[in-house]
């Protein structure tokens, strides 16, 4: 596999000429953290994502995970990396330095973590569920919790994992049936079955923590009587020594389409009904534990469709560079002209700067949204840091839905440039459109984000978090009229985002009618709408910067290119989704059910 994994030169734009991340520094919280500091970091990342992780991403995929007698080994080759990535420190970026973090500013995570991602997303699964099991626990544990399991997870010594799903609930996490009992000596007795549980069981850490979501005995039905529990596999003693095996057993792995390297378990908790956990945080809050951690998940699986696309893109771009196939059209019938590299040929240059435009507008946007969280760390007034809490609420279901979805589409797009070439292992685009799929999928799938974008984010305040959003767009759009050849471009981005902002009121307005159904069937189409709205706003916040220097530099030129291509190309389209929305057809709901056929 070539060592092709992100764009440095794009990443370098985004954090210190769009963004300006490196001025953090002047923050107390992070001291001493100046660009020379950022490129060390992320020349590091990039080095060890190269050297040791992606060789492992082929080698992985190939051999797995094997599952025997309740165990699970994963790939060989993962053990050596895990274990040098561990030494490095990598595991928990942005947490406490005296808990095992390196204390970094979310923003320099996203991009090391680019290179992490890229090179191995099954790989970095390992890393990302430690870290997420550690947060909870730092949030919400108690002082022993955090002495017996914080540091452990946050260095990888221990790995982590989230035991949610449950076979007959589904995303309908309230119906779930593992159940919790109180016992004399404060900790719970909990019985139940999960599935889809990543990295449920496997051999490169010597302990794994499960926090496991469960009802207590006597608790309300529904989301409002689940409560959440540290569910370690192996009992953690008082003194933090390892005691015996806790009663949680995989029962099977899942077969998959995609990230074979990382293990899908079914988990079995207290079939001897010996399985004991701790209570984390209080009785019957755990769903409220688990959203407060859901918009840090969700920006990693935005992430992770986004990483996807980036690098299958970068592979698409060095083909269409160096294969040679037919002949340029200006040589009309000459038979004796030769034959010229792909990308030459105008279909593929569309289908190269669609992807690029995408591209670069997800890596702004999620570095964006990565700087809001840092923002947010760093506030000393309470309403900033409501604001931006707000905000980083709004963005998460767009940012998770839409850049895994966009991020998969980049990837078809991908191996369509490489022909019969890109549906064979001979190369990985096969395998990253694979991994990149699930994307959309876990954690909450599309379909569930677009509700929870035009149910609960889009009224927040009464709307004013989203009026202001939209204002910080249009704000945008009015610089960009002030700059030559931009005029266009901005006063489209312009009616765009005004053309948003009516569609919600509207739907907003329908949903406290009778026909309060038919806005959620159009809830996924508004989703994908707001996201190219955020492209656009992003792709010409670049023009802005890269105009003035465009004269002679083929990187600002193309930026300017790539936002008149979006805005140009791709957001007419989406103007046309906002009318099919406003139109309101109701055919979806109206069809009887045996009129589907079948």
């Amino acid at each position: 596999m070539a060592q092709v994994i992100a764009d440095r030169r794009d990443i370098d734009f985004v954090l210190y000429e769009q963004l300006e991340a490196d001025q953090i520094g002047k923050h107390p919280r992070f001291d001493g953290l100046n660009r020379k500091a950022f490129d060390l970091m992320i020349n590091e990342a990039r080095t060890f994502a190269i050297k040791e992780i992606l060789p492992t991403y082929a080698d992985g995929d190939r051999e797995g995970v094997r599952f025997d007698g309740g165990k699970v080994a994963v790939a060989s080759c993962f053990h050596r990396a895990y274990r040098l990535f561990k030494e490095g420190e990598w595991m928990a970026m942005t947490k406490p330095v005296e808990v095992g973090g390196q204390g970094l500013p979310h923003i320099l995570a996203q991009a090391a973590s680019e290179y992490f991602i890229g090179a191995n997303y099954a790989f970095a699964t390992y890393m990302i569920l430690a870290s997420g099991s550690g947060k909870m626990i730092e949030l919400f544990g108690t002082p022993m919790q955090k002495r017996l399991f914080l540091k452990n997870l946050y260095t990888g010594k221990w790995g982590g994992t989230m035991l949610l799903t449950e076979s007959q609930a589904g995303s309908d996490v309230g119906n779930l049936s593992t159940s919790a009992r109180k016992n004399p000596d404060g900790t719970y007795t909990i019985t139940g079955n999960k599935i889809f549980i990543t990295n449920g069981e496997q051999d490169i850490t010597e302990n794994i923590v499960h926090p496991v979501l469960a009802r207590i005995e006597g608790a309300p039905k529904g989301t409002k009587g689940i409560s959440l529990f540290i569910v370690p596999k192996i009992w953690v003693n008082e003194d933090g020594s390892l005691g015996q095996p806790n009663d949680v057993v995989c029962t099977g792995v899942e077969e998959k389409m995609g990230i074979h390297a990382s293990p899908t378990c079914s988990m079995a908790l207290g079939s001897k009904g010996q399985c004991r956990g701790l209570l984390l945080g209080e009785e019957n809050k755990g769903m409220e534990i688990m959203f407060h951690m859901m918009n840090e998940v969700r920006l990693e699986v935005g992430t992770q469709g986004f990483c996807h696309a980036t690098t299958a893109y970068l592979h698409a771009l060095n083909y269409a560079r160096e294969r040679c196939q037919g002949r340029d059209l200006a040589a009309g019938k000459d038979a004796d002209a030769p034959q010229v590299p792909i990308i030459n040929h105008p279909d593929v240059r569309r289908m190269l700067l669609w992807m690029k435009a995408h591209v670069d507008g997800m890596r702004s946007l999620i570095y964006y949204v990565a700087f809001l969280f840092d923002r947010l760390h760093t506030a000393t007034d309470e309403q900033e840091s409501a604001r931006l809490d707000k905000r980083i609420g709004l963005m998460t279901p767009v940012v998770k839905a839409y850049c895994s979805e966009r991020g998969f589409d980049v990837c078809v797009q991908a191996m369509q440039v490489f022909g019969g070439y890109g549906y064979t292992r001979e190369y990985p685009v096969e395998q990253i459109v694979r991994d990149c799929k699930i994307a959309s999928i876990y954690e909450g799938t599309d379909g569930i984000q677009a509700m929870d974008l035009l149910g609960r984010k889009l009224g927040m305040d009464k709307g004013a978090v989203f009026a202001e959003l939209v204002a910080d767009i249009t704000r945008t759009a009015y610089r960009a009229m002030a700059i030559e050849g931009l005029e266009d471009l901005a006063q489209r981005v312009a009616k765009a985002a005004k053309t948003l902002a009516t569609t919600a009121d509207g739907l907003g307005k329908m949903i406290g009618s009778e026909r309060f159904k038919l806005p959620f069937v159009f809830a996924l189409p508004f989703l994908e709408a707001m996201g190219d709205v955020f492209m656009a706003w992003m792709l010409l916040w670049r023009a802005t910067i890269a105009a003035p220097k465009a004269a002679g530099s083929a990187f600002y030129a193309g930026q300017v290119k790539t936002a008149g291509f979006f805005i140009r190309a791709v957001l007419p389209i989406t103007m046309g989704k906002l009318e099919a929305i406003r139109i309101g057809d109701d055919a979806a709901l109206a069809i009887e059910d045996k009129a589907f056929g079948g």
